[in-house]
């Protein structure tokens, strides 16, 4: 066998460099968000004041449209003033600190400004007023961040609603939504909430992780990727399986860098999260009801308009009802190399997921039928997890045999194999090739695809040093 091609020369895509030498990962230390004044009560009081000054200053309805700076200069004299009269001794970088919080108050969404800001954290969480977590390289940690008190809390949540013409209160206390950058907004308020307002907020890196970047991070080895990249170059359809912040996403992105240039793409999500570097890409992204739940419009209608549209790969973000049986039939008439994430702990349960994905379609297919369809349209499951020490891996790469006593089958091709954790709490194993040689090398070889003649040999030891 010659050298690894995993995409047509005419694409101009390339495969990893195999010489190139994993690098080290340092993680960026994280500053401190406890700041002496942050959680404190007599600084809420200063800040409430504050903006009760304010009022009188300026219009806080074209607040927005002025100058920063000069909003910050009338904050200023507000701020000096009223500690003068308050006879309240300050120091000038406490000042500023206050004079920042109003004007995050005012231009943005408070004390959430300062984690908004960090590229590390992935994730924050807010219990109530006064328990605010944050997650960075999969870990989570409690923050010194506080809300005034739970009208403070609701009072952001109503502020992030309302720009995407949405609304939280007792008749609707469940919302979805959307910051401008990008992040996936989660709320729930009282009565559902026991504990006063709990929201979530998922952001999305605006840094692209590369495939060196996964291999250096010891996510993938480079040979699982190489495999890989000839199954999608191949236009073998490719199902992403993991937990809730297991990498499903990440994964998706760097599989869809190996379609090559000419094909057109289409994409459909809930929220905008994929990161295509194709030319030939269209976005399609679900729209919610409106207040009165009307003009909503889900995955399963953009699966049908994405077919009217002439595609040559559909990647759905995540499959998560009756949209699983359009993206299944669209698989088998035509539409190859598509592919999709899925909520699942192992590669059956993610068949399992799909079957009953599909039977929200309201349509009196039998089961049987649907199993059969599975195993002819899907190729491989890539399945990802977040580990104990917050570290992702793709733990396995199995491929789909056929159907036996009414389910789908797969066989591993590449698996992560534990084999204890270090001193550190630094989970310890290795990447192995489960030693059966998969049927899909014949598509790969009729494809024009070959892959090293070793790339079932590597085995790769993650954290032994």
């Amino acid at each position: 066998m010659g050298t690894f091609r995993p995409v047509p020369r005419r694409t101009g895509i390339k495969p990893p460099p195999a010489s190139t030498k994993a690098a080290s990962v340092e993680k960026p230390a994280a500053p401190a968000l406890t700041g002496n004044l942050r959680a404190t009560s007599r600084t809420f009081e200063l800040k409430g004041e504050i903006h009760r000054k304010l009022i009188s200053v300026l219009n806080l309805d074209k607040v927005n449209s002025l100058p920063r700076d000069r909003v910050r200069m009338e904050i200023g004299r507000v701020v000096e003033k009223l500690l003068q009269e308050l006879r309240v001794p300050m120091t000038t970088a406490e000042e500023n600190q206050i004079i920042e919080e109003v004007l995050d108050e005012v231009f943005g969404l408070g004390p959430l400004e300062p984690l908004l800001k960090e590229p590390s954290i992935s994730d924050i969480l807010i219990n109530g007023p006064n328990k605010v977590y944050v997650e960075r390289f999969g870990k989570l940690t409690l923050t010194g961040i506080r809300f005034k008190d739970n009208a403070h809390l609701l009072h952001v949540i109503e502020k992030i609603v309302s720009k995407v013409g949405r609304r939280v209160d007792e008749a609707n206390p469940i919302v979805d939504a959307r910051l401008q950058d990008g992040s996936r907004v989660n709320a729930i308020i009282p009565p559902l909430a026991l504990d006063g307002p709990s929201m979530s907020i998922r952001r999305f890196g605006k840094h692209v992780i590369t495939s060196e970047e996964l291999i250096e991070k010891k996510t993938i080895t480079r040979s699982m990727l190489e495999f890989m990249a000839a199954c999608v170059a191949a236009k073998s359809t490719v199902l992403v399986s993991g937990g809730t912040g297991s990498g499903k996403t990440t994964t998706l992105n760097a599989m869809s860098r190996f379609i090559p240039e000419d094909e057109r793409i289409v994409t459909i999500e809930d929220t905008a999260e994929l990161q295509l570097q194709q030319r030939h890409v269209v976005k399609f992204e679900t729209r919610p009801p409106n207040l009165n739940k009307e003009g909503g419009i889900n995955q399963r209608q953009l699966v049908r308009t994405a077919l009217r549209m002439r595609p040559d790969r559909i990647i759905i973000g995540e499959c998560r009802g009756g949209e699983a049986l359009d993206m299944l039939q669209a698989m088998n008439t035509g539409v190859e190399g598509s592919m999709t994430t899925i909520h699942a702990n192992t590669p059956r349960d993610a068949f399992s997921r799909l079957e009953a994905m599909m039977l929200m379609a309201d349509l009196e297919i039998p089961s049987k039928v649907l199993i059969q369809q599975l195993a002819s349209a899907i190729k491989m499951v890539c399945q990802v997890a977040r580990l104990q020490d917050g570290s992702r891996k793709i733990v396995s790469i199995a491929e789909v045999t056929g159907v036996e006593d009414g389910r789908v089958m797969t066989q591993d091709i590449f698996f992560f194999e534990r084999t204890g954790m270090t001193a550190d709490g630094r989970v310890q194993g290795r990447f192995r090739w489960s030693g059966v040689k998969p049927k899909i090398l014949d598509r790969l070889r009729m494809a024009g695809i070959s892959l090293r003649s070793d790339i079932f040999d590597e085995i790769v030891e993650v954290n032994q040093e």
